[in-house]
């Protein structure tokens, strides 16, 4: 189990050191903020859509390596999708991060999700994990108002 969590932790600690995805999106047609008030963490995503699937994305911000780490995965694994698929994608890392679930890993594009089973042991850590995802939420929905954890 303890190299189980050493390899979770190698995982983010990549993610962190290195995002995917991590620039502002020249062209971008969405772009929503985020921000964590109780530990700082801020997140912009930027989203190019068309046709109701997200054709390119980025992000910019600060913060943990947990909210880092999860905007970088997030963002790996929505490109490409349909808004309705970015959806239920969050709703599964949600239920992951939280302990409600399992992120349903039936194929390998999910199983850096598995990284993050772990927060669901520290509560102040959950707002870090969703943080972009729910940024990415309202830029889905075109909501220009900032997002904030609280």
């Amino acid at each position: 189990m303890s190299d189980l969590r050493e390899l979770y932790q190698e995982v983010i600690l990549d993610h962190n050191k290195s995002p995917c995805n991590f620039r502002k999106l020249d062209g971008a047609n969405r772009v929503a903020e985020g921000l964590n008030p109780l530990c700082g963490d801020r997140v912009t995503v930027y989203l190019h859509m068309e046709d109701d699937v997200i054709q390119d994305i980025g992000f910019q911000g600060s913060g943990c390596a947990i909210s880092k780490a999860a905007a970088s995965v997030m963002t790996g694994i929505v490109k490409g999708k349909s808004k309705a698929e970015a959806q239920a994608l969050f709703e599964r890392f949600r239920r992951l991060v939280t302990g409600r679930g399992s992120a349903g890993a039936d194929s390998s594009e999910l199983e850096e999700f598995d990284a993050f089973r772990g927060v669901c042991e520290f509560p102040a850590r959950v707002k870090c994990a969703t943080l972009a995802w729910h940024t990415l939420r309202e830029a889905l929905e075109a909501i220009t108002e900032a997002v904030a954890t609280e």
